[in-house]
């Protein structure tokens, strides 16, 4: 038996907003928070310094689901079983 997955209104929503980001402004942002977090340790602020570069994750993790939106679209046609 298959079922048709459907995305609920706000995550399309958030899909078509985030699809109109450049896929360069994650990579770009991910890359500034290590560089700012090499600065900040270089300066013995090691707490921020953590803080910071922990972001480079998540931002990196966003691009991925940003190219996913833009080449597979939301609401695909595929069934999962």
């Amino acid at each position: 038996m298959r079922h048709k997955h459907k995305e609920g209104k706000v995550t399309k929503a958030v899909e078509n907003h985030t699809a109109d980001v450049p896929s360069i402004v994650f990579l770009s942002a991910a890359l500034a928070s290590m560089a700012a977090s090499i600065t900040f340790h270089c300066f013995k602020k090691g707490k921020t310094a953590l803080f910071i570069g922990q972001w480079a994750a998540p931002l990196l993790i966003m691009g991925v689901y940003n190219k996913i939106v833009k080449t597979k679209g939301n609401d695909n046609t595929q069934h999962f079983h």
